[in-house]
């Protein structure tokens, strides 16, 4: 489906659920810049409202492809985190994934196009988005663990800047380590996990 009969189908759907933010989008028959200018407000809306929906991610795979193909965009990856997806992948028994609510086709362009350190998908061995379900259920680090194929999820690492999605992963079964970084949300006082602030204090 393409990008536009995507959204169409999405915020037809708002609309009927009564989202807020959704506005009617005229029909192909209208002038070309009303149209545009709805689907960019029901657009605009989405992103506000923080929500992880598939159409919005397919559109916004599409631009990232624009940009990084043209070079206006690059991926920005911690210095740390670079070198420790280096240093796991020369183990040649750890294995790195990553599972991030952008589509699996805007991670592979971040970390195929980052600004200091070149392509790093040489060092992962897979990409999860949210097709396996949300980052704050369980069940969805459940899937991931069906699919590694491992013995037992605690043989997972997870890590995150996100309570919520660290709460969800050790539900599920997996070792976690929350992540500090400038910006993050403030943890609870009580959050019971331990934290790092560089991926170089991860030994494998």
């Amino acid at each position: 489906m393409d990008d536009v009969a995507f959204l169409r189908a999405q915020i037809d759907q708002d609309l009927a659920d009564g989202v807020p933010g959704a506005v009617v989008v005229p029909p192909p028959s209208a002038p070309e810049e009303e149209v545009i200018d709805a689907l960019v407000a029901n657009v605009e809306a989405m992103i506000d409202a923080d929500r992880k929906l598939p159409a919005l991610k397919q559109l916004q795979g599409r631009i990232w492809r624009l940009g990084f193909d043209s070079g206006e965009i690059r991926g920005v990856v911690y210095d740390d985190v670079a070198k420790a997806l280096v240093r796991w992948h020369g183990t040649g028994i750890v294995r790195s994934y990553i599972y991030s609510s952008g589509s699996r086709e805007a991670q592979r362009l971040i970390f195929g196009n980052t600004d200091a350190h070149g392509d790093l998908r040489r060092y992962l061995s897979a990409f999860f988005d949210t097709s396996v379900g949300g980052k704050r259920e369980p069940r969805s680090y459940y899937e991931i663990w069906q699919t590694l194929g491992v013995d037992s999820p605690s043989q997972i690492l997870f890590l995150t800047d996100v309570y919520q999605e660290a709460t969800a992963a050790r539900a599920a079964g997996f070792e976690v380590l929350i992540s500090i970084r400038p910006g993050n949300a403030p943890l609870p006082d009580d959050h019971g996990f331990q934290t790092i602030t560089s991926f170089a204090q991860i030994s494998v």
